[in-house]
C-alpha cells in the first residue's frame, strides 16, 4: 500500500508543486501526495477538514520558497503536523535557503530537492 504524504506549500508557489506533483507520478514514485490548497479565506471547516487529512497521512513535505514565510495556511499545516505527531521534512525548492524556512521549521530535518532524499525520508516512515 503506498504510503499518503501530505504537501504543504504556499498558494503562491502552486506552479511549484504542480511540478513537484507532476515529477512524482512521472517517476512513478511509491506514494500518494495530498494536498489542501487554500483557493479562499480559510476558515475553521478547513482547519478541521485539514487536520483531518494530515492526520490520515503517513508523512508531510514542505516545499521551502521564498513564498513560505508569509504563507499563514501552509505555516499552520505545519505546526498542525507536529502537534499531532506526523513527521514533517522540508524541502528547498526555487533556491530557497535556510533563511526562508519558517519558525515551524525549526527542529526539522530540512532537504534540498532530490527524489533520492525524499524516497529516504518516505522509506524511513
Amino acid at each position: 500500500m503506498a504510503k499518503r504524504i501530505f504537501t504543504s506549500f504556499a498558494i503562491e508557489d502552486e506552479r511549484m508543486r504542480d511540478l513537484f506533483v507532476g515529477q512524482a507520478k512521472a517517476k512513478r514514485v511509491p506514494y500518494d501526495l495530498v494536498d489542501m490548497s487554500v483557493k479562499e479565506p480559510w476558515r475553521d471547516s478547513w482547519k478541521t477538514r485539514c487536520r483531518t487529512k494530515i492526520k490520515g497521512c503517513d508523512g508531510v513535505v514542505t516545499l521551502i520558497t521564498t513564498n513560505l514565510n508569509q504563507a499563514g495556511g501552509a505555516r499552520w499545516e505545519i505546526k498542525c503536523a507536529k502537534d499531532e505527531g506526523i513527521p514533517v521534512i522540508g524541502v528547498y525548492i526555487g533556491g530557497a535557503t535556510a533563511n526562508n524556512a519558517p519558525a515551524e521549521l525549526n527542529g526539522i530535518k530540512k532537504i534540498t530537492w532530490t527524489w533520492d532524499g525524499i524516497a529516504s525520508f518516505v522509506n524511513s516512515l
